[in-house]
């Protein structure tokens, strides 16, 4: 007996793959886009601490000009002393605010890679419950069809079968006929 339906079932096994590789490609997607995340909240700790840095080598780098000039210049201790002062305070009111900038920053990124990671999350289950009824339905579509296949290479079978008893009949009354007349 022919196997019709091997073929079939080979066709619907490889729309699976594909569908299953599709659905490995999303979710790699997402774990890139994850990981991407991550990495710039990570850079972005690490650029604030570098600029945190060089404000304040910036700051006694200043300083150690004032040092200067209080060491050489006589008479200037007071006016460097409100100077050292007037220094301190900016660069203090500088580190502030770059902290809370950055304090800002780091949080709202966090909150939308948070937020992406959530939503990313939600369309692969979603995806996961579609993908199960998918296969559900190509799975009862591959078993009817291949049923038909089936039904239909019986068939096939039934009519050669049915053909080949035909030919013979015509055979055999052939014969019979050719007897008949040489007699």
């Amino acid at each position: 007996m022919v196997d019709y339906t091997q073929p079939l079932k080979t066709t619907f096994e490889l729309q699976r793959t594909s569908i299953e590789q599709g659905q490995t490609a999303i979710e790699q997607t997402f774990d890139l886009q994850q990981r991407v995340g991550e990495t710039a909240l990570d850079s972005m700790e690490a650029t604030r601490s570098i600029q945190r840095n060089a404000v304040e080598v910036n700051r006694d780098l200043l300083h150690g000009i004032l040092d200067a000039l209080e060491t050489n210049v006589p008479g200037m201790e007071d006016t460097i002393a409100e100077l050292r002062t007037t220094v301190d305070e900016q660069y203090e009111t500088l580190l502030d605010n770059h902290e809370e900038l950055f304090e800002n920053v780091t949080e709202e990124f966090d909150e939308a890679v948070s937020a992406a990671d959530e939503m990313n999350q939600e369309y692969l289950e979603m995806l996961d419950e579609q993908l199960d009824l998918l296969y559900d339905a190509h799975e009862e579509l591959e078993d009817q069809s291949v049923e038909t296949v089936d039904e239909i290479g019986t068939q096939i079978e039934e009519m050669q079968e049915q053909a080949e008893e035909f030919q013979e009949q015509v055979q055999d009354v052939s014969e019979e006929a050719t007897e008949s007349v040489e007699a």
